[in-house]
């Protein structure tokens, strides 16, 4: 009895002892901490301003390169994107300022070697979506697309509306909205209307095999210089006789026109094709049409008989 009681006395006696060691061990931590702080509280203040700098200037830096390039990228989002990376590289060279200030060497270099392996891995899994963003980019630089501008890229035709950092946007002339994929557009030809201020208007047509074909070719030439006043002379008016169709002497007309989009072009061929009907009309000059002449051998008896015998 006397030696369990001792026993339990000399158990409770060495937890207390633990239990002093385990509160001056986490009390000597806390200590040192403390102590650390205190030593390395001036390093703390300047790592602190040091990242309120680079922040500042961060915010100067996003306005001064989105106003330097203002004139040379037209599309705000591409602009925007490089400002806030000019303001981002800002930030974090002055996160690692702040680190050497605390005297973080190791850290900086394990951050560094992991945004190396990281910038490895993710560049692997989004290899489409950077090619579409760094194909926008270049896009927005190149002043030979614009938007506005009337193109013809990828089977698709219609105004440019819109170059964001992934895609390329146009609207077709029947106003369906087309998104083609910016890599796509760097990879393939495109067809510019808008680089030019004139656009050749192009008119096929036929005329009866018993017109007079100079008088045909003054009067059509005659139709588009009264109707069209960026047309001064007979010889802007391009005529020609192609070819011995079925029902016609098929000819071409062209001329030039200020245009810059396709709807303007439709407009102006349209205008085209109507006064030169109407010239064709006031002087009887035949736009024959394809005619079938179909001739049946037999005849058909197309009498009934009056009475029929049961």
């Amino acid at each position: 009895m006397i030696q369990e009681q001792t026993t339990q006395k000399v158990q409770e006696t060495t937890k207390q002892i633990e239990d002093v060691n385990s509160t001056e061990l986490i009390w000597d931590q806390l200590t040192s901490w403390y102590e650390a702080i205190l030593r390395n509280l001036p390093n703390l203040a300047v790592a602190v301003v040091v990242l309120l700098i680079a922040y500042i200037i961060s915010k100067f830096v996003n306005r001064g390169v989105q106003r330097l390039l203002k004139s040379k990228v037209e599309q705000q989002s591409v602009l925007r994107l490089i400002g806030r990376t000019a303001a981002i590289i800002v930030v974090i060279g002055g996160m690692f300022i702040a680190l050497n200030v605390l005297d973080l060497n190791e850290t900086v270099q394990a951050i560094i070697a992991g945004a190396g392996v990281s910038g490895l891995v993710i560049g692997l899994a989004l290899q489409g979506t950077l090619s579409n963003t760094m194909s926008g980019i270049h896009l927005s630089f190149r002043k030979n697309v614009r938007i506005g501008d009337w193109v013809q890229t990828n089977g698709y035709e219609g105004e440019i509306i819109a170059i964001d950092l992934n895609k390329f946007i146009l609207r077709e002339a029947d106003n369906n909205t087309v998104i083609i994929p910016n890599k796509m557009i760097l990879e393939n030809p495109l067809k510019n209307f808008g680089l030019t201020d004139t656009m050749r208007v192009i008119i096929h047509c036929g005329v009866g095999y018993e017109s007079d074909l100079p008088t045909v070719e003054k009067i059509a030439k005659q139709a588009i210089l009264d109707n069209f006043d960026q047309v001064n002379s007979f010889d802007e008016v391009e005529f020609f006789y192609r070819e011995f169709a079925d029902s016609s002497i098929n000819f071409m007309l062209r001329f030039y026109y200020d245009i810059t989009n396709g709807k303007k072009k439709l407009e102006v061929t349209s205008k085209a094709i109507m006064v030169i009907k109407k010239a064709f009309d006031d002087n009887d000059i035949n736009i024959p049409f394809p005619i079938r002449t179909l001739e049946f051998n037999n005849q058909l008896n197309l009498q009934q008989p009056s009475n029929k015998e049961a």
